[in-house]
């Protein structure tokens, strides 16, 4: 009896001992093959430091969700567990807004005014469709600071399937976004060219505003180059990055030089470039006609150098956006979505974390891009589909090719570069040369840095509406809403990327889904299947048994 008392002391004390070292420590294991629960350590670098509470509410909450749906719900859960369980300052709720039928509509309307739209969706059970409307939002507060997190990913032309395989693997880093945004101070700073007659501010207003969630933002201009360009240099390079939004005054050889040497001392710079004049309100007029010409900017020599070519051509494709036109007469007139080649969507194969799983990105009069061989690594960004065709400039555009029917056979250039990223050591543009300028420190080649150069201006141009800036991307006509604006910030924030945050993009995660036609076609069948199989196998089992037992008593 002593004996047996010694042995449960003793397994109490074991227990004890276990309870007490898994309250203090603990290991999780991640079994998946794709790692989806491990978090990057990008993602761990930015909880680490959070010291006080991130009340995050989710609203995706329901019962009656389709399945894909459900799942995108569960993989949310499960990682916003794994994040709690490296911070417990990390807090979460799921809330189902539409839940109470009374403040429903209330509901719905406080959402909306907050950004956050909600989102219709088909439910298929048992061969009918019924519509359901979700809030695919969170909210992350921390400090008196919030801010919004999508956890739907759209793609154009997307199914619910691929929509929510989408989501999945972009949860991470949307969450890992957030949490950086409402910890992290704004420590880089990026200038906005204007000087050479850049796109004015209200048509990169949409761009701006989103970026200023990141960084500080201000204006820069190379007036004062001809006065005092080392001051000029010097004040530039206090910013981080450069954006030139489509400019359409040439470029003096002091303003190159300038730009230049702002590269050499790691200056990193997001080019939106035009070689071709022309806008598309210039067709609406009477004849609905206006002409492509080329446009000299004095940067041929600049970008040759640092390895890419644009050249002053028209991209047309096939798989292009729509225009919308007023069709008919007078109060009889309709507005009809007519294929535009000119407005070519680009998209990628890559899975460079700046352009994986991005949705279309929309060009307007886009120019064809050569990539050149020297030092400097390459990667192509977007690309046009591969029914493109190349036209020459000088060339006369008509509103009246929306009503010609298109050879296919002529597009036939394949895919084009439409953005491309160049990285490493650049050689000066003036190396060698006769400098225009005398500044000090003058470098020959760079630090290793970074540059993107976009053979469109419009890419970062929103509509106006009414002297209103409209969503970048977003087409009014059509719903449609391209990547333009996330491709961007994804380029912004790779050229800026200290935290690797924006590497999280390039997760891959496999999503499986049932395929609910087959569900539906052969749903009796499994159930008849699964409540006769276990009752024929009791019977079978009921009979032997009875069998055996008879032959063995009874012998």
């Amino acid at each position: 009896m002593k004996k047996n008392s010694k042995h449960i002391v003793f397994l109490l004390i074991v227990l004890i001992a276990i309870n007490y070292i898994s309250s203090i420590a603990f290991k999780r294991f991640d079994l998946t093959h794709d790692k989806r629960y491990t978090l990057n350590q990008a993602s761990l670098n930015v909880i680490n430091d959070i010291n006080s509470p991130i009340v995050i509410d989710v609203f995706l909450e329901g019962n009656d969700f389709p399945s894909e749906f459900k799942r995108l719900q569960r993989e949310t859960k499960q990682l916003l567990e794994e994040f709690s369980a490296n911070n417990s300052n990390i807090i979460f709720h799921f809330i189902n807004p539409l839940e109470d039928d009374a403040t429903r509509e209330r509901n719905i309307q406080q959402l909306s005014q907050r950004g956050l739209t909600p989102m219709q969706l088909s439910v298929q059970e048992n061969g009918k469709s019924t519509q359901e409307v979700i809030f695919p939002w969170a909210l992350a507060s921390y400090n008196d600071e919030t801010v919004t997190i999508p956890l739907v990913k759209n793609k154009i032309g997307a199914s619910q399937q691929e929509l929510v395989t989408n989501s999945v693997q972009h949860l991470e880093y949307a969450f890992a976004d957030a949490f950086s945004k409402l910890t992290k101070p704004k420590r880089r700073k990026i200038a906005f060219l204007l000087g050479n007659d850049e796109l004015k501010g209200r048509y990169t207003e949409s761009f701006r505003k989103i970026l200023s969630e990141y960084y500080n933002i201000a204006p820069f201009t190379l007036d004062s180059v001809a006065i005092n360009p080392k001051r000029t240099l010097k004040q530039l390079q206090t910013f981080n990055l450069l954006i030139i939004a489509k400019p359409t005054e040439a470029f003096s050889e002091e303003e190159k030089q300038v730009l230049d040497q702002y590269t050499m001392n790691g200056g990193k710079s997001l080019w939106l470039i035009d070689v071709v004049a022309i806008e598309k309100d210039s067709l609406y007029n009477e004849s609905g006609k206006t002409y492509a010409v080329a446009r000299d900017l004095n940067l041929t020599d600049f970008f040759f150098k640092y390895g890419v070519r644009i050249n002053p051509v028209l991209i047309s494709s096939l798989y292009s956006a729509p225009i919308t036109l007023a069709i008919g007469e007078g109060s009889n007139s309709q507005f009809q979505h007519l294929q535009w080649p000119y407005s070519p969507l680009a998209s990628t194969t890559s899975k460079h974390p700046i352009v994986n799983n991005l949705n279309l990105v929309k060009f307007d009069f886009a120019n064809q891009m050569d990539t050149l061989k020297n030092g400097v690594k390459k990667t192509i960004l977007l690309e046009s589909a591969p029914l493109t065709k190349i036209e020459g400039t000088p060339r006369e555009i008509s509103l009246d090719i929306v009503t010609e029917q298109q050879d296919p056979t002529l597009f036939n250039k394949g895919n084009q570069p439409l953005a491309v990223l160049l990285e490493g050591k650049f050689t000066s543009v003036y190396k060698n040369r006769i400098k225009p300028l005398k500044l000090s420190n003058e470098k020959d080649e760079s630090v290793p840095t970074k540059m993107i150069v976009i053979a469109d201006g419009d890419v970062i141009k929103n509509d106006v509406v009414r002297n209103t800036p409209q969503e970048l991307g977003f087409d009014r006509w059509t719903g449609q809403t391209y990547g333009n604006k996330e491709f961007l910030l994804n380029a912004v924030n790779y050229l800026l990327d200290d935290d690797g945050l924006i590497n999280i993009r390039s997760k891959e995660i496999a999503v499986a889904f049932l395929d609910q036609q087959k569900i539906s076609s052969q749903k009796t069948s499994w159930q008849l299947l699964n409540i006769l199989l276990p009752l024929g196998l009791l019977a079978i089992f009921g009979f032997l048994f009875n069998y055996i037992r008879k032959k063995k008593y009874t012998s």
